[in-house]
């Protein structure tokens, strides 16, 4: 069966989902979205990324021609017609097709649903654990393109990206404009030290991780404590344990960052109880 995308309303096939060029998320980068997975046939935590959807949107003036419900049921019907028991959905809206301009005005915006699968890293890499680095290119200074929106121009991270794969790598460490550990280039971060998970708070210049919170909710359920405080490299450096969060990478653990060893060199005990924790969780 082709993939189905939903185009304003319309289920078509993907080869006849076409936008103008005149678009201004293609011009300009200008729209938010969202990525949210399936897991067993039902969306995970589709409130929160549906919320988080039209956070974003408020944030940088964009009007959703959607309420939020009719937005849920879009998302699920779109999960519905492309049969998918386990895969990724990519919702997306854009400013919509103006002028060659900056000026927003006369944009319609335009609502994308992608229903498909993603694998953002090799399966052996959730066993044995990432190489990282530290890029040099920062996270958007808050008061810019504040990290907390979600929005179409990841040019930010996609820079940090190439840095990390110049060195081999698949993922890199950007700091804010404050020296201090914000985010992954497409994942939140979180450190294990004696025992206590920390990781970055939102004014840490990152985006508010849907399964960054949900591993902090089972974190907590298991007992484990956890701590939102700044972390700076040194933090990185000497933890016994570190992981990545996301919805397309789940839950992946770090074992070298900037050619230093982090704990053991292999998964760590914490970091493999949460992973399996959320495994189970996000099927039941």
């Amino acid at each position: 069966m082709s993939t189905q995308v939903y185009l304003n309303g319309t289920l078509v096939d993907k080869t006849d989902a076409k936008i103008s060029v005149y678009d201004h998320g293609l011009l300009y980068g200008d729209g938010v979205f969202e990525g949210l997975r399936v897991y067993s046939g039902k969306v995970f935590r589709l409130k929160e990324h549906i919320d988080r959807l039209y956070d974003s949107a408020q944030a940088i003036a964009l009007k959703i021609p959607l309420t939020r419900e009719a937005m849920t049921q879009a998302v699920l019907d779109t999960v519905t017609a492309n049969q998918k028991v386990d895969g990724y959905i990519r919702l997306v809206v854009t400013r919509g097709a103006g002028t060659l301009g900056l000026d927003p005005r006369k944009c319609e915006p335009v609502v994308i649903i992608i229903v498909d699968d993603i694998s953002l890293y090799p399966k052996e890499l959730y066993e044995d654990g990432l190489k990282i680095i530290t890029a040099s290119t920062i996270r958007n200074h808050p008061n810019a393109v504040n990290p907390r929106i979600k929005s179409l121009n990841y040019l930010n991270n996609i820079l940090a990206k190439m840095e990390a794969i110049r060195a081999g790598c698949l993922e890199a460490i950007m700091l804010n404009h404050k020296g201090e550990v914000a985010e992954c280039t497409g994942d939140n971060i979180f450190v294990i030290k004696n025992g206590t998970l920390k990781t970055p708070p939102t004014d840490a210049g990152i985006l508010e991780g849907i399964t960054r919170n949900f591993v902090m909710e089972l974190a907590r359920a298991q007992g484990i404590p956890v701590v939102e405080c700044n972390l700076t490299r040194h933090d990185i450096y000497t933890a016994d344990e570190l992981f990545l969060t996301g919805t397309a990478a789940e839950v992946i653990a770090v074992t070298e960052v900037d050619s230093r060893t982090i704990g053991t060199g292999k998964q760590g005990t914490l970091t493999r109880q949460l992973r399996t924790a959320f495994q189970l969780a996000v099927r039941v």
